[in-house]
């Protein structure tokens, strides 16, 4: 019968036969071919800490939440052929394959809108005008014609069908951009100080730190697939705020003065745990490390959480429920037997002060370090921006500046490097495109998530209602000679960091009839801060119609500006003295005087 064979024939065979042999004696399969009683084979490759993890979880009895489920039945990146050949169809994805996408940037949003935002990843937020603009052709070639600056220093780009997905991001990739690892339970955008270079208050220029950290992100496939998403920010030591209390981690720039142990200079001080949707703020571990360890000592800080966040509950699976479970003392010793050595610490007594924060910095004309140069912050409505204005944006920046475009977590963006013959030049171009570079006091700390329009969890359309409520306090309330951040969230995953606003609004039905019908709304808290005040504000008010918010928040600047000792003493500070009662009950006082 062996003749029957040619020699291709018998060479494969012959394979075939040494490979079952070979399988039989790693305990692969038992005589006859059945199953072997021995272990698993230990799992191997860029994806065996993830499914280590999950093992760990199910031998323990736990049950795998949906997701890890499907991590583990098609990594998203192995699946990506499949996804792009489906996508082009036209075919709406399926919630798995929804969540797989949005490893490579792209998130399906319907019922808001039948179709996929792509998030991109900027490190630091800095673009190059060629990219700036670049991106604006796609968004017109692809999606819908528009796009949105996002609390993480970051642009993404909505209305993109099926179809388009894939050419969206294969564009990208010609700009020399990326989205991959954009989405889901992975390492977000990466923040840094929007000045850096330029500021003359800063202590270190955290471009190649944020740089250095995306390339780490990118180049390492083991750092996706995380227990849940994961946030990380470099501060410089500058005048801007880059809200890094509110990361998972967040590496400070500070000044070590003689006699701390460790040589004086420049280090990075690390807080831990900051999720201000969960009521939490990072907080200092009394950590120090040289700048160029960073990268080394994030990798371990996200591999003992890669070990041992919980994969079972999404609401519980942030690094700072590990932090809760363990104490920083012990995730931090988790952290150092990753690295094989000690982590310095230094007690705040032996660091130099920081310098001040300017909470308009991100608006208008700001001197550079650089002399006769300026940074000019330009006024978006809540983050948007046209295609058209983002051309003629691009071309500001190449013709009067030093053709960068610096996005901010305000949800707005500087030009930089613009000489003091330009800024008049400048200013009035951004005007003729219909938007601005001064703000008053409400609308240049205002902030607001995509809400319902284009979100399918947001419970309130924030950026409509934001803007409706500074319309109405700037016609009222025109004496408010201070900065207050008004922020509006449409969901508990608060991507407008609601908590931290001086005002915070969170998006909730209310029940407007006993058939339980229900209207836009929201809860307002108060009193929350970052930079050098950091604090989760105090809910005062719940389910307030949509409608009436404007007027809540027209009492509440009037009750300060009527009560405060001073303009120095802030809303923030103001709302601590007064106490939350107090400011409970001037609805209440609104409405009898309205009766009478």
């Amino acid at each position: 019968m062996a003749d029957d064979f040619d020699a291709e024939q018998k060479r494969y065979l012959e394979g075939f036969a040494n490979g079952i042999q070979a399988v039989r004696l790693t305990g692969g399969l038992g005589l006859g071919g059945a199953p072997a009683a021995g272990p698993a084979p230990e799992p191997t490759g860029p994806d065996a800490i993830h499914i280590k993890a999950q093992d760990k979880v199910t031998k323990a009895g736990g049950k795998l939440c949906d997701q890890e489920k499907w991590k583990r039945a098609e990594n998203p990146f192995d699946g990506h052929n499949r996804l792009i050949a489906e996508a082009a169809t036209g075919k709406a994805p399926k919630p798995e394959d929804n969540f797989r996408w949005r490893y490579h940037g792209l998130f399906w949003v319907a019922p808001a809108q039948t179709s996929y935002m792509c998030r991109l990843r900027i490190p630091n937020g800095i673009l190059h005008h060629w990219q700036f603009a670049g991106i604006a052709d796609l968004a017109d070639a692809h999606g819908g014609g528009y796009a949105h600056v996002t609390t993480r220093a970051n642009l993404q780009v909505r209305e993109i069908a099926p179809e388009h997905g894939q050419p969206f991001l294969d564009g990208l990739v010609d700009l020399g951009l990326t989205a991959r690892g954009a989405g889901a339970d992975n390492i977000r955008n990466v923040t840094g100080s929007p000045t850096a270079g330029i500021d003359a208050q800063e202590i270190l220029d955290t471009r190649p730190l944020a740089k250095s950290w995306h390339n780490w992100i990118l180049n390492d496939r083991s750092l996706y697939g995380l227990p849940r998403k994961f946030n990380v920010a470099f501060d410089g030591g500058g005048v801007l705020p880059v809200l890094e209390e509110t990361n998972d981690i967040g590496f400070q720039a500070i000044e070590v003065m003689e006699g701390a142990g460790v040589a004086p200079g420049i280090w990075m001080r690390l807080v831990l745990g900051g999720i201000s949707g969960h009521r939490d703020l990072a907080r200092d571990t009394g950590v120090v490390l040289p700048p160029q360890e960073c990268n080394r000592v994030a990798d371990a800080i996200l591999r003992v959480f890669i070990e041992n966040g919980d994969r079972t509950n999404r609401n519980k699976a942030r690094m700072k429920y590990v932090l809760d479970a363990w104490g920083f003392d012990k995730y931090l010793a988790a952290v150092e037997e990753k690295l094989g050595r000690k982590l310095d610490r230094v007690d705040p007594a032996h660091v130099k002060p920081r310098g001040g924060f300017d909470r308009t910095a991100h608006v208008g004309v700001h001197p550079q370090k650089q002399a006769g140069l300026n940074w000019i912050g330009v006024v978006l409505p809540v983050g948007k921006m046209t295609t058209d204005q983002m051309r003629s944006l691009a071309a500001i920046a190449q013709e009067c500046g030093d053709g960068q475009i610096r996005l901010t977590v305000w949800q707005n963006f500087l030009f930089s490097g613009v000489p003091d013959a330009k800024v008049a030049e400048v200013e009035a171009r951004v005007a003729a495109l219909g938007l601005t570079t001064k703000a008053s006091s409400i609308r240049a700390g205002l902030v607001a998530c995509t809400g319902n329009r284009g979100c399918k969890f947001a419970a309130s359309d924030t950026k409509g209602h934001a803007l409706m409520i500074a319309d109405y306090v700037e016609a009222r309330v025109g004496d408010l000679d201070v900065p207050v951040n008004l922020h509006l969230t449409g969901c508990h995953h608060s991507c407008a960091q609601h908590y931290i606003g001086d005002i915070g609004l969170i998006g909730a039905k209310v029940v407007v009839s006993e058939e339980g019908d229900t209207v836009e709304g929201y809860d307002i808290v108060v009193g929350g801060g970052f930079a050098d005040n950091p604090k989760i504000g105090t809910e005062i008010w719940k389910s307030v119609k949509a409608e009436d918010c404007p007027g809540r928040v027209e009492l509440l600047l009037r009750d300060y500006l009527a009560h405060r000792t001073g303009p120095q003493e802030s809303f923030q500070a103001f709302t601590a003295r007064r106490g939350p009662e107090a400011l409970k009950g001037l609805a209440e006082t609104r409405m009898l005087e309205a009766a009478e």
